[in-house]
């Protein structure tokens, strides 16, 4: 229900007034105002008079009396007007002027141009529009080329015609008005100006020298929109600019120094105009370097600017440009810093290799002293820009339409700031203030225009204007002077509903002059305004914070004034928020995974709508039926196939119908770094460059370094090469480069998760020839023949070249000679001929090419071919270390009969048999080991190892040079002492019993001196070897005896034997025999087993026993193949008997048979295995039997049944004349032939327990070592410590290799007093 009341007597029974207003403090209209009436009221809408203003052209002057009358009635009016009347006017009501569009406050025109001065306004009555021209009004239909549209105020400007553009020339200013007042626009400057073109020049050559500066001039004529300015080359192609190379503001193209590679005849200065949309070209300049032969390096000259210190002042809002151009070599670098602060504004932007520095709007805060500072490696310079700050005027408080009631005072603020401080001046209705007739009531003062006790004929449309020397500014604000009652706008009874904790706004718009005064209250009529939680806005409106749910109920609007008071009702009910259960969290995820984001929402069920949605850069996310990127449900989204696009903000929105909330995480995708850009090179030297790039995205892993590498033409045919490693915080490199190359080069990121692609655009250098910057190594000197020496060495590869060709200038002399002998040379090698055997020589080699000659190179030593050597080693003496050791010296007293280099000695050796061979005069029976053995090195003394104990040996000796052989001295005898016999040669067992076992062996290979004895012992296999039990067992067996019976065993228990000889010297190595692992030998007891007669039901086994050896008890198995049994005992038998016979067996069936012994340690052995068939047939029942069985019938049926369908299908077939294809049949005789063969088993090989008896091990380790090789001590060179084989051949190497040691068996390891090895290497 409305609540509404009016305490104005002349209000009852009329129509309520309507009005709407909603700025602070009073009813104020919007920044471009409108107000009127209803439609209804317009028989009664008449003009208002303006303030001070003359009257309007065709309206009598005794009009304004009229108009005053008719304002008295203005609040009638009103009140009979529909109260929904509203300050936003309806069409046909009346309006004041309000512009829509104002001319552009600079417009520069060309021939054969037109432009636009646009002058748009609305107002009731519809406005008229008129101009000025520099302050005068002007006519511009009087005007050539000059058009106004019908019925508006925006004129066109043509310039062709023959219309000139000088004649536009001059600031415009706009004015609209109607009867309720006159707007005034801003001005608008023009500036007409001819077509832009270069004067005609002559452009002379620049000619520079090489390493110093210069300018290419631009000079575009001059305009009041700056052309940009392009440099570019007849194929239209642009100039490359670096830090050498830069443009500056004023369009010249300036070399901090120059490079032969800078001429060219082309440097062309293009210019672009956009406001004519021309382009015009300034005559191509020559540019010619002149190459130097010494670069004078120059410290840092400043070009530009050409003044010092340098004023500048910005103007805020604008950008400010600086500029520090400088030359010198190698390039200077420049980096700027603000004398009144740590670092630069985040807002400064550095461009032209740091030359430029940019800031695109200035601020207040950015003026001070800024300073440029260039160095290089011989020098550092600065300059200071000393930047202030202005700026044109702009609003602290603009003036602001408004509704007053007559007898109120009116204070319009016009508060402007600028640099300068601006001047302020006010107009009424477009006409200057000080031209307007005085009035009492009104008053300036700074910053406001005071209008006191208004009237209604005091509305009028007021100007504000302010200006310093950077600009204008201007205001257009209307005053309406009224009295009316008060009104709620808002409808009665809205219901309201909010969400706790968020803010309650409650409408009461009112309207009236004077404005209304607005209280609430809530339903026990207390005034909410008492809560600190509510704030009433000036419009009536209540806003309460952080509403709970007793907040809930009915809240009343009360508004009055002086002539009445009305009332309405708001119902505000509160419902529980919607939260946030799980929010989503940040996350990182590798490229080409997944991640998931979780978000869980509690909504209250008492509000409809309720929904959840993800967002990502203001756009919906959703799943898609074409790919499973996304994948959403009602808590989570999950991102599958990571890819770096997929990088940024994820937000879960939840909302209903009163409230929603959202919540944002952050998604981070790591993986390999992206590649690099911008490659450029700048500090370019003779072979250094300084090679720069922009680093790729580093993919949320830091880039932890980069390397360069490059790929080289010339020599390099497009290998890449790694050139340098840098930091990852270093985005640039100082490369040291080869002469005479063509350099592609590439860099690659490195982060914690792989490496980056190499960039996909490398930058080219191209290096000069230079002298070569080393010579060849591996320079000799050495003859093949006695009368000649051949100078060699390594060239050098072609990379080291530095030239296109490389030349070796050769120099040799004989030593302590003082002329040199040179020859020049493509390669090598030089032969000098005609030279003394073996004299010495000074060498040197020189690498040089058309650019100069390498460093100086080192003398080498070398010398001519050598002769046949004459000396031999003499004094040779033997001394025997062991018994297969010895140490062998000699002197060498004639050195000057060497003829050449010493290369080393040559020993010849030959065994002569055993001592035993000796004492019955064998030793030239048979043939011994013999052989030869090189000891490298100047040395005098040598210890050899391996030769054979209680052995005789003689030796040789000769001299090595490089080149032959000299002849052997006299020869030496020697014997070596006796060893430690060899294990014995074999070792076998027989079982005698449970408890017994026989022995036998053979003497030892190599007894290494007079056998004494023979050692027996043994133990249990279960137990592990001790010395002292051994000894407790052991047996002590002559020399002259090779068997022996071993008693009282364990039964069934198997041994370990260890048997072993002894010398005077000690005992040898123990031949172990392990019992558990052997099976009996069955060639002790039984020779040619077979089978013998076999007849239907029996067969016969025969064999020859062994003579001399003992009876052995076997049994005989039998199993039926035929019957398929299992084995059965058939007899028993020994080995003395010869046969067996096996009877009660069936015709016609197959057996297998075989002989087994029981083992003594109780396992069974089988001693022989084979098949036997006996004669005849298989008996009738058994025939029978099998061909009545049910299932073998069944069986051959199915087989005929078979037979006969594939006879059927055959006839068919052929019937209907169906052929062979021939290459069917020839392939299926080919796969016939090549059918392989079933597997079977041709006589494999089995280790089981079938094996036959063998020898057992012949030592402890269980293996056979290589006993020897041959009796060359060629593959043994290269030490000065040898071992012999057991038979007397050498085996092992020199001492102090691979880390064995020299010395027999019981060798004290005795060693040459000279360093033989050292020697040797």
């Amino acid at each position: 229900m409305s609540h509404r009341s009016g305490s104005a007597a002349g209000a009852a029974g009329v129509g309520e007034a309507a009005a709407a207003g909603r700025a602070e403090g009073r009813a104020r209209l919007s920044h471009k105002p409108q107000w009127g009436v209803h439609a209804a009221c317009s028989p009664f809408a008449a003009p208002l008079p303006r303030v001070g203003e003359r009257p309007w052209p065709g309206v009598p002057g005794e009009m304004a009396s009229m108009l005053a009358g008719l304002l008295m009635l203005w609040p009638l009016v009103l009140l009979l007007c529909d109260p929904a009347a509203s300050i936003e006017f309806p069409k046909g009501l009346l309006q004041p002027p309000e512009f829509t569009e104002q001319p552009d406050k600079k417009i520069v025109i060309f021939p054969n141009d037109e432009a636009t001065l646009k002058c748009e306004a609305t107002g009731n009555p519809p406005v008229k529009f008129r101009w000025t021209r520099d302050g005068r009004e002007f006519d511009p239909e009087q005007v050539l080329g000059m058009t106004q549209w019908n019925g508006r105020g925006t004129l066109n400007i043509t310039t062709n015609n023959g219309n000139t553009p000088t004649k536009f020339h001059g600031r415009y200013r706009c004015y609209a008005s109607n009867i309720l007042g006159t707007a005034m626009s801003s001005e608008s400057q023009i500036i007409a100006e001819s077509a832009p073109q270069w004067p005609k020049e002559k452009v002379a050559p620049i000619a520079v020298e090489e390493g110093t500066h210069t300018v290419l001039p631009c000079n575009p004529p001059e305009s009041a929109v700056p052309p940009k300015i392009y440099w570019l080359n007849n194929k239209i192609e642009h100039i490359t600019k670096d830090d050498r190379v830069t443009m500056g503001q004023d369009g010249n193209l300036y070399f901090a120094n120059v490079q032969m590679k800078d001429s060219r005849p082309d440097y062309i200065c293009n210019a672009h105009f956009q406001g004519p949309r021309i382009i015009i070209q300034k005559e191509p300049i020559e540019l010619k370097v002149f190459p130097t032969n010494s670069f004078s390096n120059q410290k840092p000259m400043l070009i530009v600017p050409d003044k010092m210190p340098n004023t500048y002042e910005a103007k805020q809002g604008e950008p400010l440009v600086l500029e520090c151009i400088v030359a010198g070599l190698p390039t200077p670098t420049v980096e700027w810093i603000h004398m009144n602060r740590l670092k630069l504004s985040d807002r400064v932007v550095l461009e032209n290799s740091n030359k430029t520095l940019r800031i695109p709007s200035v601020e207040e805060d950015d003026d001070g002293e800024y300073q440029c500072i260039a160095h290089n490696d011989h020098g550092t310079i600065r300059h200071s820009y000393y930047v202030t700050v202005e700026a044109a005027p702009y609003w602290i408080k603009e003036p602001e339409s408004e509704i007053f009631a007559p007898g109120e005072n009116v204070r319009l603020n016009c508060d402007v700031d600028g640099q300068p401080k601006p001047e302020v001046s006010w107009r009424i209705n477009g006409i200057p203030l000080e031209e307007v007739m005085p009035d009492p009531r009104r008053k300036v003062v700074p910053g406001a225009l005071i209008l006191n006790q208004v009237q209604p004929n005091d509305t009028a449309v007021i100007q504000c204007e302010a200006h310093n020397k950077h600009g204008s500014l201007l205001a257009n604000a209307y005053i309406l002077i009224v009295r009316l009652p008060a009104e709620i706008l808002t409808p009665d009874g809205l219901v309201y509903n909010v969400v706790e904790n968020q803010t309650a706004t409650l409408h009461c718009e009112t309207f009236g002059a004077p404005r209304p005064t607005v209280n609430w209250l809530t339903e026990g009529m207390y005034s909410i305004m008492e809560d600190y939680r509510s704030f009433l806005f000036t419009n009536g409106t209540l806003q309460l914070e952080k509403v709970q749910r007793e907040d809930a109920g009915n809240f009343t609007c009360f508004a009055e004034n002086d002539q009445n008071n009305v009332s309405i009702v708001a119902h505000l009910f509160v419902k529980g928020a919607t939260q946030f259960e799980v929010e989503p969290t940040n996350t990182e995820g590798e490229k080409g995974g997944h991640v998931t984001f979780h978000c869980k929402v509690v909504f209250d069920d008492t509000i409809a709508g309720p929904g959840l949605e993800w967002h990502r850069k203001g756009q919906l996310v959703k799943e898609s039926a074409d790919n499973d990127k996304y994948f959403i449900n009602d808590t989570s989204l999950t991102i599958t196939d990571l890819d770096y696009s997929d990088q940024g903000i994820y937000t879960c929105r939840a909302w209903t119908a009163l409230d929603s909330v959202e919540k944002s995480a952050k998604l981070w995708v790591y993986g390999n770094p992206g590649p690099v850009s911008n490659l450029e090179l700048s500090e370019q030297q003779d072979w250094q460059v300084k090679l720069t790039w922009t680093p790729g995205d580093d993919h949320n892993r830091p880039i932890k370094e980069y390397t360069v590498f490059c790929d080289e033409s010339n020599f390099g045919q497009g290998k890449m090469e790694k050139l340098t490693t840098v930091p990852g915080n270093q985005p640039w490199a100082t490369l040291h480069l080869s002469p005479f190359r063509k350099y592609n080069f590439y860099v690659k990121a490195r982060n914690d998760h792989g490496d980056s692609p190499l960039n996909s655009h490398p930058v080219s250098y191209v290096t000069n020839p230079a002298a070569p910057k080393r010579n060849p190594s591996d320079v000799k000197g050495k003859g093949n023949e006695t009368t000649n020496m051949i100078i060699a060495w390594t060239p050098l590869p072609r990379r080291e070249w530095n030239a296109p060709m490389l030349k070796y200038l050769v120099q040799w002399r004989p030593r302590n000679h003082e002329q040199w002998n040179t020859v020049e040379v493509e390669r090598p090698p030089v032969v000098v001929t005609d030279t003394p055997v073996f004299s010495p020589y000074e060498i040197k080699v020189q690498a040089q090419n058309g650019f100069g000659k390498g460093p100086e190179p080192h003398t080498t030593l070398g010398y001519s071919g050598e002769g046949v050597p004459e000396a031999v080693p003499e004094n040779m003496g033997i001394m025997v270390i062991n018994s297969t050791t010895i140490k062998i010296s000699w002197t060498l007293l004639h050195r000057q009969k060497i003829f050449g280099h010493l290369r080393g000695f040559k020993i010849y050796y030959s065994n002569f048999g055993t001592m035993a061979e000796h004492s019955h005069r064998q030793v030239y029976l048979h043939p011994h080991p013999h052989g030869d053995l090189e000891i490298e090195g100047d040395v005098s003394q040598v210890t050899l190892g391996g030769f054979r104990p209680w052995s005789r040996y003689r030796l040789q000796m000769s001299v090595l040079n490089g080149q032959a052989e000299g002849p052997r001295n006299e020869a030496l005898e020697f014997n070596t002492p006796e060893g430690v016999p060899s294990p014995p040669a074999s070792f076998h067992l027989d079982c005698i019993s449970d408890t017994a076992l026989k022995l036998e062996w053979t003497p030892p290979k190599f007894p290494n001196g007079k056998l004494l004895r023979y050692k027996l012992a043994f133990q249990q296999a279960n137990q592990t070897a001790n010395q002292t039990a051994l000894e407790s067992t052991s047996y002590s067996i002559s020399a002259e005896h090779n068997d022996f019976n071993l008693t009282d065993l364990a039964p069934h228990t198997p041994y370990k034997l260890y048997l072993w000889a002894e010398t005077s010297v000690g005992p040898g190595e123990p031949f172990v025999l392990e019992e558990h692992a052997m099976r009996e030998s069955v060639n002790l007891s039984f020779m040619n087993i077979s089978l013998g007669e076999t007849g239907k039901n029996y067969t016969t086994i025969v064999w020859t026993p062994r003579p001399n050896q003992r009876d052995v008890e076997i049994k005989v198995h039998l199993m039926s193949k035929t019957d398929k049994e299992s084995w059965r005992t058939v007899g028993d038998a020994s080995s003395s008997q010869g046969s067996f016979s096996i009877a009660d067996l069936q015709p016609g069936k197959q057996y297998r048979v075989r002989l087994v012994k029981a083992h003594r340690t109780g396992e069974d052995q089988t001693i022989w295995e084979t098949e036997v068939e006996t004669s005849g047939v298989v008996p009738e029942d058994f025939q029978k039997s099998f061909a009545a069985e049910g299932w073998f019938i069944g069986f051959v049926s199915a087989i005929v049944l078979l037979i006969l369908v594939l006879v059927l299908l055959c006839f068919i077939k052929r019937s209907k004349g169906g052929k062979y294809s021939v290459k069917d049949k020839e392939d299926t005789q080919v796969d016939s032939e090549a059918r392989p063969m079933k597997d079977e088993t041709f006589g494999e090989y089995s280790d089981n327990e079938e094996k036959p008896f063998t020898s057992s091990q012949p030592s402890l380790n269980g293996e056979i070592k290589a006993l020897g090789s041959d009796d060359s001590l060629a593959d043994y060179g290269g030490s000065v410590d040898v071992q012999f084989n057991e038979d007397g051949s050498f085996i092992g190497q020199y001492s102090g290799q691979k880390g064995k040691e020299g010395g027999g068996n019981d060798s004290s390891g005795a060693t040459s007093p000279t360093n033989v090895v050292t020697a040797l290497e």
